[in-house]
Protein backbone atom coordinates (compact mmCIF):
# COMPACT_ATOMS: atom_id res chain seq x y z
CA UNK A 1 0.00 0.00 0.00
CA UNK A 2 1.16 3.69 -0.79
CA UNK A 3 1.58 6.33 1.27
CA UNK A 4 2.89 9.64 0.67
CA UNK A 5 2.31 13.06 2.33
CA UNK A 6 2.36 16.41 0.41
CA UNK A 7 1.80 19.92 0.93
CA UNK A 8 -2.39 20.25 0.09
CA UNK A 9 -1.26 23.70 -1.18
CA UNK A 10 1.76 23.45 -3.01
CA UNK A 11 1.43 25.87 -6.21
CA UNK A 12 3.41 23.31 -8.28
CA UNK A 13 0.62 20.59 -8.22
CA UNK A 14 -2.19 23.08 -8.65
CA UNK A 15 -0.14 23.83 -12.28
CA UNK A 16 -0.10 20.60 -12.57
CA UNK A 17 -3.43 19.81 -12.62
CA UNK A 18 -4.63 22.37 -14.54
CA UNK A 19 -2.54 21.36 -17.51
CA UNK A 20 -3.54 18.06 -17.27
CA UNK A 21 -7.19 19.11 -17.19
CA UNK A 22 -6.71 20.87 -20.32
CA UNK A 23 -4.64 18.49 -21.99
CA UNK A 24 -7.14 15.40 -21.07
CA UNK A 25 -10.53 17.89 -22.18
CA UNK A 26 -8.56 18.61 -25.61
CA UNK A 27 -7.26 15.31 -26.68
CA UNK A 28 -10.98 13.46 -25.27
CA UNK A 29 -12.31 15.92 -27.68
CA UNK A 30 -10.18 15.50 -30.53
CA UNK A 31 -11.56 11.21 -29.86
CA UNK A 32 -14.62 12.12 -29.68
CA UNK A 33 -15.36 14.78 -32.48
CA UNK A 34 -12.63 13.82 -34.36
CA UNK A 35 -13.31 10.01 -34.87
CA UNK A 36 -13.30 8.55 -38.66
CA UNK A 37 -16.29 6.59 -39.31
CA UNK A 38 -13.95 4.34 -41.27
CA UNK A 39 -11.61 4.13 -38.30
CA UNK A 40 -8.67 1.23 -38.64
CA UNK A 41 -5.85 -0.21 -37.09
CA UNK A 42 -3.02 1.66 -37.57
CA UNK A 43 -0.14 -0.84 -35.79
CA UNK A 44 -0.67 -3.51 -33.37
CA UNK A 45 1.50 -4.18 -29.97
CA UNK A 46 1.60 -7.45 -27.92
CA UNK A 47 -0.57 -9.57 -30.08
CA UNK A 48 -3.03 -9.25 -33.79
CA UNK A 49 -5.57 -8.44 -31.41
CA UNK A 50 -3.75 -5.37 -29.11
CA UNK A 51 -4.27 -2.80 -31.09
CA UNK A 52 -3.04 0.94 -32.22
CA UNK A 53 -5.23 3.58 -34.09
CA UNK A 54 -4.09 6.91 -35.88
CA UNK A 55 -6.14 8.67 -33.03
CA UNK A 56 -4.10 7.02 -30.33
CA UNK A 57 -1.18 8.62 -32.53
CA UNK A 58 -3.00 11.88 -32.55
CA UNK A 59 -4.41 12.14 -29.15
CA UNK A 60 -0.73 11.60 -27.37
CA UNK A 61 0.96 14.04 -29.71
CA UNK A 62 -1.63 16.31 -28.58
CA UNK A 63 -1.51 15.96 -24.73
CA UNK A 64 2.62 15.82 -25.21
CA UNK A 65 2.92 19.26 -27.30
CA UNK A 66 0.09 21.01 -25.08
CA UNK A 67 2.43 20.26 -21.98
CA UNK A 68 5.72 21.20 -23.53
CA UNK A 69 4.90 24.33 -24.67
CA UNK A 70 3.92 24.96 -20.79
CA UNK A 71 6.87 23.04 -19.17
CA UNK A 72 9.31 21.87 -21.74
CA UNK A 73 11.86 20.66 -19.16
CA UNK A 74 9.77 18.25 -18.09
CA UNK A 75 10.07 14.46 -19.06
CA UNK A 76 7.02 12.00 -20.73
CA UNK A 77 6.31 8.66 -20.51
CA UNK A 78 3.52 7.66 -22.93
CA UNK A 79 1.67 4.25 -24.61
CA UNK A 80 1.97 5.48 -27.74
CA UNK A 81 6.19 5.97 -27.70
CA UNK A 82 7.07 9.56 -26.00
CA UNK A 83 9.14 8.58 -23.82
CA UNK A 84 12.32 11.36 -22.66
CA UNK A 85 13.80 11.78 -19.41
CA UNK A 86 13.44 15.84 -18.81
CA UNK A 87 15.60 17.56 -16.12
CA UNK A 88 12.51 19.23 -13.91
CA UNK A 89 11.89 16.35 -11.40
CA UNK A 90 8.09 16.28 -13.49
CA UNK A 91 7.45 13.17 -15.73
CA UNK A 92 4.33 12.75 -17.27
CA UNK A 93 2.52 9.13 -17.64
CA UNK A 94 0.31 9.51 -20.15
CA UNK A 95 -2.41 6.81 -21.55
CA UNK A 96 -3.92 9.12 -24.63
CA UNK A 97 -6.67 6.30 -25.17
CA UNK A 98 -7.48 3.58 -22.71
CA UNK A 99 -9.84 1.21 -24.32
CA UNK A 100 -8.57 0.97 -27.88
CA UNK A 101 -10.77 -1.54 -28.52
CA UNK A 102 -14.01 -0.14 -26.96
CA UNK A 103 -13.22 2.96 -29.12
CA UNK A 104 -12.70 1.10 -32.27
CA UNK A 105 -15.83 -0.83 -31.78
CA UNK A 106 -17.67 2.33 -30.86
CA UNK A 107 -18.10 1.54 -27.34
CA UNK A 108 -18.24 4.57 -25.27
CA UNK A 109 -15.83 2.97 -22.39
CA UNK A 110 -12.80 4.46 -23.55
CA UNK A 111 -10.33 7.25 -21.58
CA UNK A 112 -7.84 10.09 -21.57
CA UNK A 113 -5.33 9.09 -18.65
CA UNK A 114 -3.01 11.47 -17.30
CA UNK A 115 -0.53 11.33 -14.32
CA UNK A 116 2.21 13.64 -13.49
CA UNK A 117 4.90 12.16 -10.88
CA UNK A 118 7.20 14.40 -8.50
CA UNK A 119 10.48 12.09 -8.22
CA UNK A 120 8.78 9.09 -9.34
CA UNK A 121 5.62 9.49 -6.92
CA UNK A 122 2.32 10.40 -8.54
CA UNK A 123 1.34 13.73 -7.38
CA UNK A 124 -1.90 14.70 -9.94
CA UNK A 125 -4.10 12.67 -11.94
CA UNK A 126 -6.62 13.21 -14.43
CA UNK A 127 -8.82 10.65 -16.04
CA UNK A 128 -11.49 12.12 -18.98
CA UNK A 129 -14.46 9.69 -20.03
CA UNK A 130 -15.58 11.80 -22.93
CA UNK A 131 -18.89 9.56 -23.50
CA UNK A 132 -19.88 9.63 -20.06
CA UNK A 133 -19.65 13.22 -20.14
CA UNK A 134 -17.34 12.82 -16.84
CA UNK A 135 -13.78 13.76 -15.99
CA UNK A 136 -11.65 12.65 -12.56
CA UNK A 137 -9.27 14.24 -10.95
CA UNK A 138 -7.26 14.17 -7.79
CA UNK A 139 -3.97 15.74 -6.56
CA UNK A 140 -2.22 13.54 -3.67
CA UNK A 141 -3.32 15.14 -0.25
CA UNK A 142 -6.55 16.80 -1.46
CA UNK A 143 -9.02 14.17 -2.22
CA UNK A 144 -10.42 12.91 -5.26
CA UNK A 145 -13.23 14.74 -7.40
CA UNK A 146 -15.10 14.60 -10.91
CA UNK A 147 -17.34 16.66 -12.98
CA UNK A 148 -20.45 15.14 -14.56
CA UNK A 149 -24.07 15.44 -15.43
CA UNK A 150 -24.29 16.95 -11.89
CA UNK A 151 -23.54 20.64 -11.14
CA UNK A 152 -20.07 21.36 -10.28
CA UNK A 153 -17.53 19.10 -8.97
CA UNK A 154 -18.41 15.99 -6.40
CA UNK A 155 -16.16 14.57 -4.12
CA UNK A 156 -15.08 11.23 -4.53
CA UNK A 157 -15.41 8.26 -1.95
CA UNK A 158 -15.28 4.23 -2.35
CA UNK A 159 -18.22 2.30 -1.11
CA UNK A 160 -18.70 1.21 2.58
CA UNK A 161 -16.65 -2.12 2.70
CA UNK A 162 -18.84 -4.93 2.01
CA UNK A 163 -18.42 -8.77 2.69
CA UNK A 164 -16.66 -10.40 -0.33
CA UNK A 165 -19.03 -12.20 -1.07
CA UNK A 166 -20.95 -9.01 -1.71
CA UNK A 167 -18.49 -7.55 -3.57
CA UNK A 168 -18.28 -6.27 -7.26
CA UNK A 169 -15.18 -6.86 -9.03
CA UNK A 170 -14.08 -5.65 -11.79
CA UNK A 171 -10.75 -6.74 -13.98
CA UNK A 172 -9.06 -6.90 -17.59
CA UNK A 173 -7.63 -9.71 -19.60
CA UNK A 174 -4.23 -9.98 -21.45
CA UNK A 175 -4.07 -9.46 -25.40
CA UNK A 176 -1.47 -12.76 -25.28
CA UNK A 177 -3.68 -15.79 -25.65
CA UNK A 178 -1.72 -17.93 -23.26
CA UNK A 179 -1.77 -15.32 -19.99
CA UNK A 180 -5.68 -14.32 -20.85
CA UNK A 181 -6.53 -18.21 -20.79
CA UNK A 182 -4.80 -18.03 -17.10
CA UNK A 183 -6.83 -14.84 -16.09
CA UNK A 184 -10.28 -17.14 -17.10
CA UNK A 185 -8.91 -19.76 -15.27
CA UNK A 186 -8.25 -17.34 -12.04
CA UNK A 187 -12.10 -15.46 -12.94
CA UNK A 188 -13.47 -19.02 -12.88
CA UNK A 189 -12.21 -19.71 -9.06
CA UNK A 190 -13.30 -15.90 -8.41
CA UNK A 191 -16.68 -15.64 -9.53
CA UNK A 192 -18.32 -18.16 -6.82
CA UNK A 193 -16.58 -16.19 -3.95
CA UNK A 194 -18.23 -12.45 -5.22
CA UNK A 195 -21.26 -11.02 -5.99
CA UNK A 196 -20.23 -10.87 -9.22
CA UNK A 197 -17.26 -9.90 -12.12
CA UNK A 198 -17.24 -7.23 -14.99
CA UNK A 199 -15.19 -6.66 -17.43
CA UNK A 200 -14.71 -2.61 -19.05
CA UNK A 201 -12.21 -2.91 -20.72
CA UNK A 202 -10.15 0.23 -19.85
CA UNK A 203 -8.36 0.00 -16.44
CA UNK A 204 -8.56 3.65 -15.93
CA UNK A 205 -12.08 4.21 -15.76
CA UNK A 206 -12.78 0.74 -13.34
CA UNK A 207 -10.02 3.06 -11.46
CA UNK A 208 -12.52 5.74 -11.41
CA UNK A 209 -15.46 3.56 -11.18
CA UNK A 210 -13.99 1.81 -7.82
CA UNK A 211 -13.38 5.85 -6.61
CA UNK A 212 -16.76 6.53 -7.46
CA UNK A 213 -18.32 4.10 -5.21
CA UNK A 214 -19.78 2.19 -8.62
CA UNK A 215 -17.49 -1.29 -7.82
CA UNK A 216 -15.54 -2.61 -4.60
CA UNK A 217 -13.00 -3.91 -6.22
CA UNK A 218 -10.51 -4.11 -9.42
CA UNK A 219 -7.47 -6.23 -10.12
CA UNK A 220 -5.40 -6.85 -13.63
CA UNK A 221 -2.25 -8.49 -14.65
CA UNK A 222 -0.33 -7.04 -17.31
CA UNK A 223 -0.99 -3.00 -17.01
CA UNK A 224 1.86 -0.67 -17.44
CA UNK A 225 2.84 2.42 -15.44
CA UNK A 226 0.33 4.35 -18.51
CA UNK A 227 -2.41 2.02 -17.65
CA UNK A 228 -2.26 2.81 -13.88
CA UNK A 229 -0.94 6.07 -12.99
CA UNK A 230 -4.05 8.36 -13.16
CA UNK A 231 -6.62 5.58 -11.94
CA UNK A 232 -4.58 4.89 -9.11
CA UNK A 233 -3.94 8.20 -7.57
CA UNK A 234 -7.40 8.89 -7.76
CA UNK A 235 -8.60 5.39 -6.41
CA UNK A 236 -5.99 6.30 -3.22
CA UNK A 237 -7.30 9.88 -3.10
CA UNK A 238 -11.06 8.36 -2.55
CA UNK A 239 -9.95 5.96 -0.04
CA UNK A 240 -9.46 2.95 -1.70
CA UNK A 241 -6.31 0.96 -1.04
CA UNK A 242 -4.23 -0.44 -3.77
CA UNK A 243 -1.39 -2.35 -4.21
CA UNK A 244 0.17 -5.32 -6.02
CA UNK A 245 1.05 -9.16 -4.72
CA UNK A 246 1.48 -9.18 -1.03
CA UNK A 247 4.12 -6.20 0.37
CA UNK A 248 4.08 -4.99 -3.06
CA UNK A 249 2.99 -2.44 -5.16
CA UNK A 250 1.25 -2.39 -8.55
CA UNK A 251 3.25 -3.57 -10.94
CA UNK A 252 2.46 -5.72 -14.35
CA UNK A 253 2.49 -8.81 -12.37
CA UNK A 254 -0.72 -7.82 -10.55
CA UNK A 255 -2.55 -4.98 -9.89
CA UNK A 256 -5.11 -4.60 -6.78
CA UNK A 257 -7.12 -2.07 -5.51
CA UNK A 258 -10.51 -2.20 -3.53
CA UNK A 259 -12.43 -0.74 -0.79
CA UNK A 260 -10.43 -1.43 2.67
CA UNK A 261 -12.22 -4.58 4.01
CA UNK A 262 -12.09 -5.95 0.33
CA UNK A 263 -8.39 -5.36 -0.72
CA UNK A 264 -6.45 -7.92 2.22
CA UNK A 265 -9.32 -10.86 1.22
CA UNK A 266 -9.35 -10.41 -2.41
CA UNK A 267 -5.25 -9.76 -2.75
CA UNK A 268 -5.35 -12.72 -0.61
CA UNK A 269 -7.24 -14.65 -2.72
CA UNK A 270 -5.70 -13.67 -6.54
CA UNK A 271 -2.50 -14.86 -4.23
CA UNK A 272 -3.39 -18.05 -3.91
CA UNK A 273 -4.98 -18.60 -7.27
CA UNK A 274 -1.78 -17.05 -9.10
CA UNK A 275 -2.93 -14.51 -11.03
CA UNK A 276 0.31 -12.70 -10.97
CA UNK A 277 1.86 -15.89 -12.62
CA UNK A 278 3.27 -16.44 -15.93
Amino acid sequence: MRSLVTDPLDPLHTELLSLAQEAARRAGELLRDGRPADLAVAATKSSPIDVVTEMDIAAEKLITNLISEHRPDDGFLGEEGASTEGTSGVRWVIDPLDGTVNYLYGLPTWAVSIAAEQDGEAVVGVVAAPMRGETYHAVRGRGAWATGAWDGERRLGCRPAAPLDQALVSTGFNYVTEVRTHQADVAQKLIPLLRDIRRGGSAAIDLCDLAAGRLDGYYERGLNAWDLAAGDLIAQEAGALTGGRPGERPSRDLAVAATPGVFEPLQRLLEDFGAWHD
